[in-house]
C-alpha cells in the first residue's frame, strides 16, 4: 500500500486488535474523526473472533461465526470510514499460547506494508485483563520498536519491504469513570413527558451495552438480571430509592399502603417497562410497593455493587446508596497523562459500527438519546508509549510535530525515506500543533 510518488501524504493510522469489534470500543470515534479529516486508516484483527458469543441463531452458528464476524468487521469499518480492514487467521483465545516472534514478525510486515504514522492498540492490561488483548498489546508494541530497524526480519527486506518506524504508538486507556448510566436513564425517562414502552429486544440490547460500558469503565453502575418469585416485594414503600428496574418478563403491581395498612393498587407494569425512576429523580423515599404478581425477571441498575446485608423497609440503615469514587479516576488521569480525543461529533458513526457487529451487539442506533451515548462514549483515552512524552501533560490529539516533507513509499528493492510527511489535521486545528488541557477540564467533563 504505497502512497506512490513524492509530496505530502495524508496521515496514516493503523489499529491492531485481537477481535472484530475491539477497534470500535478502543478507538472507533478517533478513527472516524481522523478519516473525516483526510487520514487513511487500517484496522487489523488478529483473529476472526470465532470463540465469541452467538447472540442470535439467525445470524450465525458456531461453524459460521468466524466468517460472520470477519464480514462484520469490514462493515463496521465502512461505517467508521476506515478504508482498509483485515482479519488474520489466528485462533480466538490462543494468542497467548503462540510464539510471540511469529506475531511480532506478522505485525512488523503489516507496518512495513501500510507504513503508518500512528499505531493504536490495547494497553498492557488489555482493557480488562483479556489474555488475547494483553498479548496483542505486547506484540504490537514490540513490532513498532523493531519495524524501523533494517537488521530485523531481513526476509521481509529481501521481499521488497523497507524498514518503517511509526512516528507514534498509543495504547488505549479505560479509566474507571464515575458517570452513572442509572442517572442518565432516570433523567431521560422522567423528562420525556411520555411513558416508555420497550421491547425484549430493547432490553437485551440495553443489557449488552450496559455490560460493555461497565466492563470498560465508561460507567460506574452495577448491572444485574434478577429473578423474583410471585408475591415478592421488589420495592418496599418508605425505603431509600436506590435501584432502577426494567421489567423483562412477568407482571408487577405498584401498590400504595395507607397509614391504616390498607393497600391501593396504583398501576400494573408489564415486560418492557421501567419502574422506580420517579423517586430516583426526586431523591425521595419509595412512595409505593412494587410487588411481583407472577414470577418476574428484571434488569436492575444499581449505583454500585450490592452487598448481601442491605436492609429492607423504611427503617433500614444500610441501603446501598452510592458513594463517590472519583479519586481512582483522578489518579489514573493525573499519572497516565493521556491523550483525550473528543469524538462526540462521530457518535452516530460509532454506534452504527457497533450495530454492524450484530452477532455480538444486536442493537439499534436510536435505542437511546444521542446525549446519553455522547456522555458514555464521546471521549476516547490513549497513552502515548512511543516516543514517551517529554513531560506529563494531557493532550487532545494524536498529531506528531511537523516534519520535513518526505516519502513513505519504496520500490521493490529500494528503501523509503523514513522522514514522515506533513500530516492532515482536523480542519479546526493547525497542522503540527498539539493542544493541551488542564487536569481540571478533564475532571469537570466526567
Amino acid at each position: 500500500m504505497s502512497d506512490g510518488g513524492s509530496g505530502a501524504s495524508p496521515l496514516r493510522v493503523l489499529g491492531v486488535y485481537a477481535h472484530p469489534d475491539d477497534e470500535i470500543f478502543c478507538a472507533g470515534g478517533a478513527l472516524a474523526k481522523y478519516v473525516a479529516a483526510g487520514a487513511e486508516a487500517m484496522v487489523v484483527s488478529a483473529t476472526r473472533g470465532q470463540a465469541g458469543q452467538i447472540r442470535s441463531a439467525q445470524i450465525a452458528t458456531r461453524h459460521s461465526l468466524g466468517q460472520v464476524r470477519e464480514q462484520e468487521l469490514h462493515l463496521g469499518c465502512q461505517h467508521l470510514g476506515v478504508q482498509h480492514s483485515l482479519c488474520l487467521d489466528y485462533a480466538d483465545g490462543t494468542l497467548q499460547d503462540l510464539d510471540p516472534a511469529i506475531l511480532i514478525a506478522h505485525i512488523t510486515e503489516i507496518i512495513r506494508r501500510f507504513r503508518p504514522d500512528i499505531v493504536l492498540t490495547f494497553g498492557p492490561d488489555g482493557g480488562y485483563g483479556h489474555p488475547d488483548h494483553m498479548t496483542i498489546s505486547a506484540v504490537t508494541t514490540a513490532a513498532c520498536k523493531r519495524s524501523g530497524d533494517p537488521t530485523q526480519f531481513p526476509d521481509q527486506l529481501s521481499a521488497g519491504l523497507a524498514p518503517h518506524q511509526p512516528a507514534q504508538l498509543y495504547h488505549s486507556l479505560f479509566p474507571r469513570r464515575h458517570l452513572s448510566l442509572l442517572d442518565r436513564l432516570v433523567a431521560w425517562l422522567t423528562q420525556s413527558g411520555k411513558r416508555f414502552y420497550g421491547t425484549t429486544d430493547f432490553a437485551g440490547a440495553l443489557l449488552l451495552l450496559a455490560e460493555e460500558a461497565t466492563l470498560l469503565g465508561y460507567t460506574s453502575d452495577h448491572i444485574d438480571v434478577a429473578w423474583y418469585p410471585a408475591g415478592f416485594y421488589i420495592i418496599e414503600q418508605g425505603e431509600a430509592a436506590v435501584n432502577l428496574y426494567l421489567l423483562l418478563s412477568g407482571i408487577v403491581e405498584i401498590v400504595r399502603e395507607q397509614p391504616d395498612g390498607t393497600l391501593e393498587t396504583i398501576e400494573r407494569k408489564a415486560a418492557g417497562e421501567f419502574f422506580g425512576e420517579e423517586e430516583l429523580a426526586e431523591r425521595h423515599a419509595r412512595q409505593a410497593h412494587a410487588v411481583a404478581i407472577e414470577n418476574v425477571t428484571c434488569l436492575v441498575f444499581s449505583p454500585n455493587t450490592p452487598t448481601s446485608f442491605i436492609g429492607r423497609g423504611q427503617d433500614a440503615r444500610i441501603t446501598g446508596e452510592a458513594e463517590s469514587d472519583g479519586e481512582s479516576t483522578i489518579n489514573q488521569i493525573r499519572f497516565q497523562a493521556p491523550t483525550v480525543i473528543d469524538v462526540s461529533a462521530h457518535i452516530q458513526q460509532k454506534v452504527a459500527a457497533i450495530a454492524a457487529h450484530a452477532s455480538q451487539f444486536p442493537l439499534k442506533q436510536d435505542m437511546l438519546p444521542l446525549s446519553i451515548l455522547q456522555e458514555l462514549m464521546g471521549r476516547e483515552f490513549f497513552v502515548r508509549v512511543l516516543p514517551a512524552p517529554a513531560k506529563a501533560e494531557i493532550t487532545t490529539d494524536f498529531l506528531p510535530a511537523p516534519h520535513p516533507q518526505g516519502r513513505r513509499d519504496a520500490g521493490a528493492t529500494g528503501v523509503a525515506d523514513e522522514t514522515p510527511a506533513l500530516h492532515a489535521a482536523p480542519a479546526s486545528e493547525e497542522r503540527g500543533t498539539r493542544r493541551t488541557m488542564p487536569l481540571g477540564w478533564v475532571l469537570n467533563n466526567y
